[in-house]
């Protein structure tokens, strides 16, 4: 599909919402997501995947409204769908190789040289903790975690050269310019001005 889904929509929503801080927008988008169709396990699974780019006090206290939304919508007598797990990661590789692998993938070549050089620690951290145990899990596809990535990094000053980074990153793995277009407008009417310039300046950028 050359433009977002419904469901792509409510992921730019949620992941920019939980990465501001704003728990009230998070709230309405989380009910959003889930009228779209996003089951209770993407849901958690956006929430947590955000930790590596915002920190765990953003992720913890979006668990925390969405815990809270899901109870009461039980109360309400909502139900609504949990959705698959996670396939186990396979046992015949490690993390590092692993997400090595899809690293590469993504990027569409091997990640070497400047900060990974300076700091083989975060190059390590980055293959085999964010591409190995948290992009290897395959509850969302590739392009729906770099959508929920792009809109996380627009609510962030000082993050322009990631967003860039990200944009290429996103179009290796599916995301048109009308997709990155849609996100933008969805930044812009439901998210902010300064999240909206932030991330189309970038995307002008490319």
């Amino acid at each position: 599909m050359n433009t977002l889904t419904p469901k792509q929509g409510s992921i730019v929503t949620i992941s920019a919402s939980m990465s501001k801080g704003d728990m009230t927008g998070l709230r309405q988008a989380l009910i959003d997501g889930l009228n779209q169709g996003l089951t209770i396990n993407e849901i958690k699974e956006i929430l947590v995947q955000l930790y590596a780019y915002v920190g765990f006090p953003r992720s913890l206290n979006g668990l925390s409204v969405f815990k809270d939304l899901l109870e009461e919508r039980q109360r309400e007598g909502i139900t609504d769908t949990v959705g698959s797990t996670s396939t186990p990661l396979p046992t015949n590789i490690s993390a590092l190789e692993l997400g090595t692998k899809i690293q590469t993938r993504v990027v569409g070549k091997p990640v070497t040289g400047g900060i990974m050089d300076f700091s083989p620690a975060i190059d390590q951290f980055l293959k085999a903790h964010l591409f190995g145990n948290i992009f290897g899990r395959d509850i969302l596809s590739y392009e729906d975690r770099e959508i929920a990535t792009l809109a996380a990094l627009s609510t962030l000053a000082g993050a322009d050269s990631q967003i860039k980074s990200h944009i290429q990153i996103a179009q290796n793995v599916g995301v048109s310019f009308t997709k990155l277009d849609a996100i933008a407008n969805i930044l812009k009417s439901k998210i902010g001005e300064m999240e909206f310039e932030r991330f189309n300046n970038a995307v002008k950028d490319q």
